[in-house]
């Protein structure tokens, strides 16, 4: 009885409250303060009526709004240093216009007295004027010179002015309902100290995490792992008694982490029988090479499932180390000198399905120095130096152990002892495909030259300036040396049969001119101009130039083909002397013609069009330029013959393959691999984007923004003299077998978004966001960033540890490249995101309705959630044969017959009998990227609070969790017809994980 009379006196005061607030009439009131006719940001502006008072501030328009005042007298007063007080009495009701303040300047003698009662100012080496058009870095760093021309404004700097002022700022300043706690910004009282720092400690176990989703619908126990960050940083200035009184002042962080993750990998693996030769009821002779190679799978472990007979948990671990310091000093009244340098390594391994451990150990420096001038108060002289150098050596299973190759008899591969290993495997069943990492030992540098000149004169802030950039790519590795086969049932009529009796449908391999060393100068332009037109009127405008030279490797080791007009005739042509001999056109040392053409003009404009209201229109249009495309085709073409071995053949009664002898050159395919026009051009993206937002009752903003982009000149690829399944050849004498790169791609993405955001108000913060997109394109490298078809989707990549570079797409018809044109693999039609925080207040005024030690402990606490919710991506079915007389896997579709794609069976997503062979003669009719993966979804967590033991430390405790509700998202589909697993998830999302944040900051 006490608890319910208890709970009644605290239930009827919130009824009652809840009651006449609902009831209550509330109206907006805004307005703008200027002074001679020009905005003042940062004034207070105060309401008061009886015993209530709401502060709040105008922001950089000068613009301020009450969402919601209750109707009545209300006395308003408006506040600023330097300037008289103005108040007076206004009555609130719906629908009021817009108040217009004035402010006077106080008499001449109270500025005197008011100016030397201020403090003096940290350093007056520089002009107010830079001071605020300077942007801060982050963590105490120096000032760095504006940036070139900005891209257009996104969704990030859209935001109202609240979420980037600081020092007396919307939702910094002590007067603001918007207040941050006084351990942040400028409501730090501890400010004795001169130096500042803190450690923290990120701690992930599996006892906290759940188990990991299994494909197969086998349970596994949980594997234990353990995930541990560390770190500490310290920042301040550097002080030595009468040697180095007032030294430049520093920033030092150091982070440690040691990871163990753990995943379930679920596959189809040769069964007991199979492995003894019988396949489907047929016995096989199996052949030494196979049993030799098949003594490196596992045996199943799972029954019942046709699709997987195989799960184990794989553990991999990685050791991280961090450091970062910063540095900086004023010279004088004129100069200031800052720096950085930061390195960190990195000792990873990596364990697959077949227990194969592959290490990697990567580390890399990064630092650099700047040196500003101010000339005269107007113009600014900005110098800097960029240097980084990343060290990478990749070392696979058998790395100097095992020579698993000769040990089964198969010869015409690498025998390098860094290469030892199985030759890559693939069956268009879904059998697992064995493969294991390239050796690598790839050392890059980067060395970076700027020089730029500001000039602020009135309404104008002009940049000028200029980079210049010496990138080295010094990379030991091979592209393919073990060699790879690839089993589709030609022979037999079985892929696993075929590979039992050693003969595979086609054989590739790689090696030679291991050592590679790629240079590239990449130069760039700029002038920008920051015109503050009128108050209400913002415009930059500017123009961008950009030059990557194509790269050349040092010692003139590249490798291109001279073809002439329609691909009757080809030859290789090396940069060692390149002149082509069956066109005679003479090359450059790079075997790719430059081009300059790199001018990006950028303008972006601000406008409120309304004054004193909350409009603000907001638009830009700039082109940009891939510099970087050079790197993907230039690995290529120093991996071929007649400088190193490379060999792509089809099993064939003219070349016949097997195991033991499967990497021998037929006359059948050119001896290069791989060919790119020599007038290629570097790809450029346009993008335009116009937003309107507008502030709303309760604390809302709402903006509508809406961004198209065009690309141009992009990557493709196509196989020329390619012909379809069960076709003529129609140039039997024709050069076929190699992939030709050109720039003729296209690609549009037409996107819409509404946001709706909440300010701070109540401890309460939340952005809603949706976005319509479509993306369209032709582009091969486009199409290749989203989701991989199959293990046979075509990979062009040095190794997977020896180039980052996107896998691209083949297209299928290369005497028709406008048929690929299709949805992008990346095109999202919807997307919605939500982002929201609530932190409590203090006791029954904070919020947390409770007093006494319940309030202490429910107070300052923040929660935070984060969900996604999108449509899936789009996939493209493939059919795993080779392309006749090429030896390519990949690029050739099945034929669509009609049935419905996703009415599938057995626990499949995709419908296999919606797809089927095509034709003999004809192309598949399926198009590229034209089934739909699946919806992608996410829900994250966290909580936290800072609480302060003494006025000298604070205690950052902080709580995550990804995937809160456990929810089991898959990646991608297989689409590889006649696989066991078509229509099946590929990959699953990480299931919950916690993890347990804790800082010490003081």
């Amino acid at each position: 009885m006490t608890q319910w009379r208890w709970f009644t006196k605290l239930l009827i005061p919130v009824l009652l409250c809840l009651c006449t607030s609902s009831f209550a009439r509330a109206s907006k009131y805004f307005g703008q303060i200027t002074f001679g006719g020009l905005p003042v940001p940062g004034a207070t502006i105060t309401a008061t009526q009886g015993d209530k008072t709401i502060s709040i501030t105008s922001d950089e328009g000068g613009v301020f709004h009450f969402d919601d005042l209750s109707d009545g007298q209300w006395k308003i007063e408006v506040r600023m240093l330097c300037f008289e007080t103005a108040d007076a009495d206004v009555t609130i009701a719906p629908k009021m216009p817009a108040a217009k303040w004035e402010l006077k300047l106080l008499p001449t003698d109270q500025l005197q007295a008011l100016a030397k009662a201020l403090p003096p100012q940290p350093s007056a080496s520089k002009p107010a004027l830079q001071a605020a058009t300077e942007k801060k870095p982050e963590n105490g760093a120096a000032p760095q010179p504006p940036a070139e021309m900005p891209k257009p404004p996104d969704d990030a700097n859209q935001q109202s002015s609240d979420g980037f002022l600081v020092n007396g700022s919307v939702n910094n300043a002590a007067t603001s309902q918007f207040s941050l706690n006084q351990a942040f910004g400028n409501r730090r009282f501890n400010t004795k100290s001169l130096y500042n720092g803190g450690f923290g400690l990120i701690l992930d176990n599996s006892v906290l995490d759940a188990r990991q989703y299994s494909l197969s619908g086998f349970s596994t126990p949980k594997p234990a792992y353990d995930r541990i960050t560390a770190g500490f940083t310290i920042g301040g200035p550097i002080r030595i008694p009468r040697l180095l009184p007032r030294g430049p002042n520093f920033f030092v962080g150091y982070q440690w982490t040691r990871n163990h993750t753990a995943q379930t990998d679920s596959a189809l693996v040769p069964t007991l029988d199979e492995r003894l030769g019988t396949v489907d009821g047929t016995t096989f002779t199996v052949s030494p090479e196979a049993a030799a190679l098949l003594q490196l799978y596992p045996l199943p472990n799972v029954s019942g499932n046709p699709s997987y007979n195989f799960q184990i948990p794989v553990l991999n671990s990685s050791h991280e180390d961090n450091l970062q310091s910063r540095l900086d000093r004023t010279l004088g009244r004129r100069d200031s000198l800052w720096g950085n340098f930061n390195f960190q390594s990195i000792r990873a391994d990596g364990v697959n399905l077949f227990n194969f451990v592959d290490t990697t150990d990567t580390f890399g420096l990064n630092t650099n120095a700047d040196w500003s001038h101010r000339l005269n108060q107007h113009i600014f002289l900005n110098l800097g130096y960029h240097f980084s150098r990343l060290r990478m050596l990749v070392r696979p299973e058998f790395d100097n152990k095992q020579n698993i190759s000769a040990a089964a008899g198969i010869s015409g591969n690498d025998q390098d002892a860094a290469n030892w290993g199985p030759p890559a495997l693939t069956f268009s069943s879904g059998i697992a495909a064995l493969s294991d990492a390239q050796s690598a030992f790839n050392r890059n540098r980067t060395d970076g030259y700027s020089a730029s000149i500001n000039f602020f004169r009135g309404h104008h802030n002009i940049t000028v300036g200029g980079d210049l950039r010496k990138q080295e790519f010094n990379d030991y590795f091979q592209q393919d040396p073990r060699g790879s086969f690839t089993f589709t049932g030609a022979a037999t009529g079985s892929d696993f049969a075929d590979f039992l009796t050693s003969v595979p449908d086609a054989s590739s391999i790689a090696f030679g001119n291991a050592d590679k060393y790629f240079r590239q100068t990449v130069y760039d332009a700029y002038a920008t101009d920051d015109w503050r037109v009128l108050p209400i009127l913002t415009i930059n405008a500017g123009a961008r130039w950009e030059y990557g030279a194509p790269m050349t490797e040092l010692k003139d080791r590249l490798v291109n083909l001279d073809v002439t007009q329609g691909f009757t005739q080809a030859a290789p042509v090396l940069a060692s002397n390149p002149v082509g001999t069956v066109t005679g056109q003479k090359y450059p040392d790079s075997l790719v013609r430059s081009d300059r053409l790199g001018i990006e003009p950028r303008i972006g404009v601000s406008w409120r069009p309304i004054p004193a209201s909350t409009i603000v229109v907001r638009g830009g249009y700039g082109i940009y330029h891939d510099t970087s495309v050079y790197v993907s085709p230039m690995l290529q073409l120093a991996q071929q013959a007649p400088l190193s071995k490379s060999v792509r053949e089809q099993n064939s009664p003219s070349c016949p393959l097997t195991l033991a002898n499967g990497f021998t050159q037929c006359d059948t395919t050119t001896s290069d691999t791989f060919a790119i026009d020599p007038n290629f051009r570097v790809g450029y993206a346009q993008t335009w984007q116009v937003s309107i937002q507008r502030d709303m009752p309760w604390a809302l903003q709402m903006t509508a923004t809406y961004l198209g982009v065009k690309g141009t000149h992009g990557v493709q690829e196509f196989l020329p003299n390619s012909y379809p399944l069960g076709g003529v050849d129609p140039c039997p004498g024709c050069p076929a077998g190699f992939v030709y790169e050109t720039s003729g791609g296209n690609s549009t993405r037409q996107s819409g978004q509404l946001q709706l955001r909440r300010r701070l108000r109540a401890g309460f913060a939340a952005t809603l966001l949706y976005t319509y997109s479509k993306s369209i394109d032709d582009d091969a490298m486009l199409g290749g960033q989203g989701h991989q078809s199959s293990a046979l989707q075509t990979d062009f990549s040095a190794g997977s540890s020896a180039s980052s570079s996107a896998s691209a797409q083949i297209a299928q018809d290369w005497l028709d490249l406008k048929a690929e044109r299709a949805l992008s693999s990346f095109d999202q039609r919807h997307l919605l995101s939500l982002q929201a925080q609530y932190t409590t207040g203090q006791g029954l005024e904070g919020g947390t309705l409770f007093g006494g030690w319940r309030g202490r402990a429910l107070k300052e606490w923040t929660l935070l959630t984060q969900l996604n919710v999108g449509t899936g991506m789009p996939e493209t079915p493939v059919i795993p044969v080779a392309v006749p007389g090429t030896g390519w896997i990949g690029p050739l579709r099945p034929s669509l017959t009609g049935a419905p794609i996703y009415a599938g069976q057995n626990g499949a997503h995709i419908n296999s009998a919606a797809f089927a062979a095509p034709a003999a003669g004809a192309w598949g009719s399926a198009g590229r990227n034209s089934i739909t993966g699946p919806s992608q979804f996410s829900l994250d967590g966290a909580m936290q609070r800072t609480f302060r033991p003494s006025k000298h430390f604070y205690l950052d405790a902080r709580i995550d969790a990804t995937n809160l509700m456990n929810h089991a998202v898959f990646g991608s589909w297989v689409t590889t017809l006649e696989s066991a697993q078509f229509g099946l998830p590929q990959a699953v999302n990480p299931m919950r994980s916690l993890q347990a944040t804790m800082r010490v900051r003081f």
